[in-house]
Formats: C-alpha cells, structure tokens, sequence
C-alpha cells in the first residue's frame, strides 16, 4: 500500500519519521523544523490507518513495514542517513531498518514490549472502547505541550482509524529487535509504559545506546522537546562517520 508522503527540505541527508498509534506525520512539526536546520530532507510518512494515507482492512507491524518499504523505495535512491520512529512507529521504524539498513536509527519509546497478564488487558480494553478525548483531558493529561501539539492531536485522532487497535492484539509481535542492523539510539521517557529496566537492559546488550529524558512521559519529543532534540543530535554528532554529511 502506497501511504501518504510529507517532504521537507532538501538537504543532502535524509530522515525518515514513523509516528505513533492515533498520531500521523504532524506529531513531529518541530523536529521535522530542526532536522531541516541541520540540512536533512525529511520524508515523514502517515501509516496506514492515520492522517491522510488509506486505510486498511487489515493492520499489524509486519504490514506497516512493508507499506513504509513499498512508498520509500521509488523516492530513496540510497539507504536514508537516520530513521526515526515513535512508539508504534519505532517498532515498524525496526522492521524496515532491518531490510533498508539506514546508517543510523533512532526509536522514541518503542513498542518493543507491552505489559503482561492484567495490566495489559487492561490498556488494551482502554484503547479499544475509550472514546476519543477532548481537549481538556489532552490538556490535563499532557500539561507540558504546548497548545499546537493540542490542536495537533485532536486533528490526528479525527483522522485515525480506531480498527488499527487490532494490529496490536498479539502482544507477541510487540518484540525489540532480533540483531543490530544500524547504530540506535533508543529514548526513553523517564516512567515508560512500555519498556521496563529489564528489556532497556537487554537493548543495551544488543548494542544500543539507551537514554532516560527526565520529566517526560510516552510521547518525549513533546514533553521536552529541546532536552528531546539534545540528545538526539549530541549522538548523531558522535556517530557522525557513520550518518556522513
């Protein structure tokens, strides 16, 4: 499935951004902005299911990835320099980066794992049968946003497609990578829903570089955004003869 394409920049290194479940290409306004700044050309794409790309009958992690290689490989004409994923967006970020090997990858609280027994179903029932929030409880529950990340989230939850729940189901799809295919640098909020200290552990022996952004919760890059960017450009600079320039 061809998915819809947001391109920015031209720069001579190129970034590709995955979001998260309910969000869509928009979540990343601010880090697409800088990546520019930096002289990247950003492809930041809408995942089946979300923002303005079609929908699906139906979802799961290995069909995502396969639609992100299908729309990237008629617009790369190299391997991209970073690839940057979100949650949902990281885990798939993962699977193409297996088959695309990018110089570099960065994961944002990746769903490389999901809560057990009954703490699991529980979130899982939540994600299903809640309705979609307004304004104020978005408001409460992320009080370090700012008010465009707000409006930005009411808009990406009209245009989602709550059925991409079920490309979820199987928590055993929910799984970090088997092997190393990229330098990675995996980000984490400090209370991640999702990682717990034993599977940041194994990610470290796998060879990935892991970081903690203190005062943050799931969503990093919009809770503390400038400490979000910090990190992710003090390591590209550390990793500069493998992004190349």
């Amino acid at each position: 499935m061809k998915l819809a394409v947001h391109e920015t920049g031209t720069g001579a290194r190129t970034a590709v951004l995955l979001h998260g479940i309910m969000s869509d290409h928009r979540a990343w306004h601010r880090v697409t902005r800088e990546l520019v700044e930096q002289g990247f050309r950003v492809i930041a794409l809408d995942l089946a299911g979300h923002g303005s790309s079609p929908r699906s009958r139906r979802y799961s992690p290995a069909a995502w990835a396969d639609d992100v290689i299908e729309t990237l490989h008629p617009i790369l004409n190299r391997r991209p320099d970073v690839i940057m994923g979100h949650s949902l967006g990281a885990l798939v970020a993962s699977m193409v980066a297996d088959r695309l090997a990018p110089r570099a990858a960065v994961y944002v609280d990746p769903a490389f794992a999901f809560p057990r027994g009954v703490r699991g179903i529980v979130m899982k029932l939540i994600f299903a049968v809640a309705p979609r929030p307004r304004r104020a409880a978005l408001v409460r529950w992320n009080p370090k946003w700012s008010a465009a990340d707000v409006d930005i989230e009411l808009a990406t939850l009209r245009d989602w497609d709550k059925r991409t729940i079920f490309g979820l189901a199987r928590t055993r799809q929910l799984a970090p990578p088997a092997r190393l295919t990229a330098p990675s640098l995996v980000i984490l909020a400090e209370k991640s829903l999702l990682i717990t200290d034993a599977v940041a552990a194994g990610l470290r022996r796998l060879g990935m570089t892991v970081e903690i952004v203190p005062g943050t919760g799931h969503a990093v890059f919009r809770d503390e955004h400038a400490r979000f960017m910090e990190v992710v450009e003090r390591w590209l600079g550390t990793a500069t003869a493998v992004v190349g320039r």
